[in-house]
């Protein structure tokens, strides 16, 4: 996208912040300081507005890291480390909790269903920047799962937990960045002890510290 593009996309995420509900074309144009028609031009319609709105607020959430070399243990953890925090640090912010609790108000209306472009273009395209990471571990004899989706689903759970649900539900945000990082780390290395093949885990109680875990 253009810069332009890009001012504009912030300006609705603005919005949301501030009026608590799906702007329309017109109040993004006027807020924006552009034309409806160069709006329809770039995204279609109020929905590709909406879809690129969210696309763009996901992308503050970076790709994982990895070493351009052999992977080992740490330098995985460490990927997934800086991930957890930088995802972290993104949906605990003020935009990412309006723009969740406005998805969550209009799941499944009939207009524009946010709460489909949101779990789209937010949790699900998270899973596809993960899955790479994951996949190289196991290829790298590092991790051992059967079901990449599965795996990604934990570790979005260990790294979540109840924060998430908590900020929508109004508790005073936001996390500092020492708490961000210990959470991070923690969802990383917590993961691992799932995961990693390496690993040694009683058979008997395996099953139950990792449900207390998760």
């Amino acid at each position: 996208m253009s810069a332009r593009q890009r001012d504009v996309l912030d300006a609705v995420l603005a919005l949301v912040r501030e009026e608590h509900r799906a702007p329309t074309m017109t109040a993004v144009a006027r807020a924006a300081s552009c034309s409806k028609e160069t709006l329809y031009k770039w995204f279609g319609d109020r929905d590709g507005l909406l879809t690129a709105m969210v696309q763009w607020q996901a992308s503050r959430v970076r790709g994982l890291p990895l070493p351009s070399g052999s992977l080992d243990r740490a330098a995985l953890i460490g990927s997934l480390t800086e991930f957890a925090r930088n995802w972290l640090a993104v949906i605990s912010g003020p935009t990412s909790v309006a723009l969740n609790r406005l998805a969550i108000a209009e799941a499944g209306s009939s207009g524009a269903d946010l709460g489909a472009i949101v779990l789209r273009n937010g949790p699900i395209a998270m899973a596809r920047r993960l899955t790479p990471a994951l996949e190289a571990g196991r290829s790298a004899g590092l991790l051992a799962f059967t079901d990449t989706d599965d795996a990604a689903r934990v570790f979005f759970g260990l790294v979540v937990r109840d924060v998430q649900i908590r900020l929508l539900l109004g508790e005073a945000p936001a996390l500092s960045e020492a708490a961000i990082a210990r959470d991070a780390s923690r969802a990383a290395h917590q993961f691992f002890a799932l995961y990693g093949a390496d690993e040694k885990r009683p058979a008997t109680a395996g099953a139950k510290q990792s449900t207390e875990t998760v």
